[in-house]
């Protein structure tokens, strides 16, 4: 189960994941100042002037109760966006710091590896 995954997190491209992140913020960020901006049109309380009025005038309070309702919604889902897009940046800059830091552990490494090859060499040389 783990190589799956494994094999999964090899094939992102996180170089195009790490250079996107902020877009995706700016995008999410975008969306929530719009939709959190508009205003919800509220029922107008104009009297009515025969059953026929009466009955478009339910039926369009509905549908702006309706439409309110939708409103509410969409403005929710789009501050969850905006929410999952900043986790998402702070995720990748933790990523990030995780691949750089791994890269000179790598290379500590690399340099102990070489150190002790060539301390074995020379004890072996004499």
């Amino acid at each position: 189960m783990a190589f799956g995954w494994l094999t999964v997190l090899k094939s992102v491209p996180w170089s195009d994941v790490i250079s996107n992140a902020p877009l995706v913020v700016d995008g999410a960020k975008k969306l929530w100042g719009t939709v959190s901006r508009q205003p919800v049109r509220q029922a107008s309380g104009a009297p009515a002037h025969g059953p026929a009025l009466q009955t478009l005038e339910g039926r369009i309070g509905a549908l702006e109760a309706t439409l309110a309702e939708q409103h509410a919604q969409l403005v929710a889902s789009s501050e969850l966006i905006k929410a999952l897009a900043d986790q998402n940046a702070q995720l990748i800059g933790r990523i990030d710091t995780h691949r750089r830091a791994m890269l000179w552990l790598a290379l500590a490494a690399a340099l102990a590896t070489l150190a002790g090859a060539s301390g074995l060499w020379l004890h072996f040389a004499r």
